[in-house]
């Protein structure tokens, strides 16, 4: 079962109209919660993203807190599995002609849930390949805009290299993963990406500097080279799918001697016991 528009239904019967700038425009944003054991994780956090940016783009938020929670409750109830990956996308709506201008127009609201099966702590500690890419990208990548073109051909290209992220970098500066933000350690110190334009600043990033600072991990927000990348103690990735997975490959060089650091897993154990609280 799946929500559009105000109602439940089966996904083979789920459709809108071809008249939806959502479909002609890329025109709206999305959102993905994890629920873990039947509870949504970090809700709040999720639902203040999704906000802003409606926000950014002008489209006015289809429903409250309250009445989000509501429906995401329901829509769990038809699903199985405790843990799940919730998605919505939220389009600015259906128009009576295709025009890059807009007027008031009534959203268009879709849900689905799927299951969440995220990698076991041993496979995660075998490490995972990535390789570097510049980044194309628009400079509004903070918001969670549905309009995904170069996201799509990064991952299809990390497909076809056999890598799991292609990490992105603009005038050598790492951004961040084409689905992931990007935290390197050295010298005993968290770097990530300062938030901005040039990111899209993930829940699962929050957490992941939360669990740093329960590790006694000091955090620098700051720039970090394409170099400074490739010679870092440990990489690592995350996203709300991903969790926090350690790098230990990068155009085909060994980080760390291609070994997972004890950093990391520290912090993916204070990670699992905050999806726990």
């Amino acid at each position: 079962m799946v929500y559009l528009n105000g109602n439940f239904i089966k996904k083979n019967q789920a459709s809108v109209s071809v008249m939806d700038r959502g479909f002609l425009f890329g025109d709206g944003v999305y959102e993905v919660i994890p629920v873990y054991q039947g509870k949504l994780f970090r809700l709040t956090a999720h639902l203040k993203r999704l906000q802003n940016s409606l926000d950014a783009i002008k489209i006015p938020s289809p429903h409250s807190n309250n009445e989000w929670l509501e429906i995401l409750n329901q829509l769990l109830g038809y699903s199985q599995p405790l843990n799940q990956s919730l998605y919505l996308q939220i389009t600015r709506g259906s128009d009576t002609q295709r025009r890059h201008s807009f007027e008031a127009l009534t959203p268009t609201v879709y849900i689905e849930s799927s299951p969440l099966i995220p990698k076991t702590k041993q496979a995660l500690k075998q490490g995972f390949s990535a390789i570097t890419q510049t980044d194309i990208r628009w400079s509004r990548c903070d918001i969670k805009a549905t309009s995904l073109l170069a996201n799509v051909l990064y991952s299809q290209n990390a497909k076809e290299n056999q890598v799991e992220e292609i990490i992105l970098h603009r005038n050598d500066i790492v951004t961040e993963g084409a689905t992931s933000n990007v935290f390197i350690i050295k010298n005993k110190t968290l770097f990530t990406h300062p938030s901005g334009a040039h990111i899209l600043s993930g829940i699962t990033r929050d957490l992941a500097l939360e669990s740093a600072l329960a590790c006694k991990l000091p955090i620098n927000e700051s720039v970090f080279s394409v170099d400074e990348l490739l010679n870092a103690d440990e990489v690592w990735i995350s996203s709300s799918t991903r969790e926090i997975m350690p790098i230990t490959q990068i155009d085909n060089q060994l980080i760390n001697h291609g070994k997972i650091g004890t950093y990391w897993e520290c912090v993916y154990n204070h990670y699992q016991q905050l999806k726990n609280d």
